[in-house]
């Protein structure tokens, strides 16, 4: 199944946002921006720490684009917090600073159709726009990094599609060239 064109779950848990447990964390604070939500599988792993580290390093990006990036894993806000103050050089996820969300009781990994069988998320990502729609969807198996460069060209295609109207084809970046969505707009791209 998938969540695109439908509207994006919501989200209410626990939460650790920059060293902080947030009690109630509500995932419609942030309406009004585009959300770059991803699942991973836990804590204390092994590529994990690779992709919060490298959302981390881009997140300046996304914050250009008027996006907010937030992680979700089914472990314990405690095991997050306790990440979060582990060193990079340990294998930790220190200097994290977007919202790492729990799901202890998982129900956020099934509504986003990531849970798999041992009890644990793929690595779902999701871009929901502004109203709440999600647009893009993406789930790696396990072993699996996803490319953050990946999750910003996507965004800048619907930011662009949004603004200009016109559809972004195969690997699109911003600055090249686009097309109206015609049959006349295919031949003058092709041409």
């Amino acid at each position: 199944m998938t969540l695109v064109g439908k509207k994006a779950p919501h989200i209410v848990a626990k939460a650790v946002i920059n060293g902080k447990i947030e009690e109630n964390f509500d995932i419609n604070n942030y309406s009004g921006k585009y959300i770059v939500l991803f699942f991973y599988p836990l804590d204390f792993t092994f590529v994990c720490p690779t992709e919060l580290h490298a959302f981390q390093e881009k997140l300046s990006e996304f914050e250009q684009r008027d996006a907010v990036v937030m992680a979700c894993s089914i472990d314990s806000w405690f095991s997050h917090f306790a990440w979060l103050t582990t060193p990079k050089s340990k294998g930790g996820i220190q200097g994290v600073t977007y919202p790492v969300i729990s799901d202890i009781n998982k129900n956020i990994a099934k509504d986003y159709e990531v849970l798999n069988e041992d009890g644990v998320a793929y690595r779902g990502l999701f871009l929901i726009d502004k109203e709440g729609m999600v647009r893009h969807q993406l789930v790696n198996d396990l072993p699996i990094g996803r490319s953050v460069e990946e999750a910003i060209r996507t965004l800048d295609a619907l930011i662009f599609h949004e603004k200009n109207g016109e559809v972004c084809p195969a690997n699109w970046q911003e600055g090249k060239k686009s097309m109206k969505p015609t049959q006349e707009g295919l031949v003058e791209y092709f041409s």
